[in-house]
């Protein structure tokens, strides 16, 4: 009886822990200027944080930078995590860009189950199957901030295709010679 009363403790202590992380990056919302970030050292430095080593990664972004809100990084962390722990075998992610002449969208596929239908707009919410802080929800609001938006458009059973989608003005490439 006492292991039990332990375990789920312990169950509630991680979820406050949680709560309390999330809630101190949503605090950090909007504190600092947004600033030109370039989009290839914001990936290097977010999957630094994850043992993404089984799984391969292609990125095509040339020299993008976006103007975003310093936790930039906290949105690429947060889909490389998605990666990982909804991951039922996705072995490959790829992060490349669409443009047209009123924005870009930084396509981030991979190559797992994906979303179901039902739950495309469910994953972004503050608690999500259980879960409070979801880290999706403060990657979508870390992104509004600088007008940009996150939404999940991959087909179910392809893989997650999330999209960031980055209006005209926000983004530039910068010259190698810089």
């Amino acid at each position: 009886k006492a292991q039990e009363y332990l375990r789920k403790g312990n169950e509630i202590v991680q979820v406050v822990g949680k709560s309390i992380s999330a809630a101190k990056k949503y605090q950090d919302l909007g504190i600092s200027q947004p600033q030109w970030q370039n989009v290839n050292y914001v990936l290097l430095t977010a999957i630094s944080h994850l043992d993404f080593s089984r799984i391969s990664r292609t990125v095509e972004l040339g020299n993008l930078e976006i103007y975003a809100d310093p936790l930039l990084e906290e949105v690429f962390v947060s889909l490389f995590r998605n990666t990982l722990t909804r991951g039922q075998g996705e072995t490959e992610v790829t992060i490349r860009y669409r443009q047209n002449q009123k924005y870009i969208t930084v396509l981030f596929l991979d190559n797992g189950p994906g979303i179901p239908a039902g739950e495309k707009e469910q994953i972004f919410a503050w608690e999500y199957n259980g879960s409070s802080g979801t880290n999706l929800f403060l990657a979508r609001e870390i992104l509004s901030i600088t007008g940009i938006s996150l939404a999940e458009t991959g087909a179910p059973g392809t893989g997650v295709q999330f999209e960031i989608i980055v209006p005209e003005g926000g983004y530039r490439f910068r010259d190698t010679n810089d």
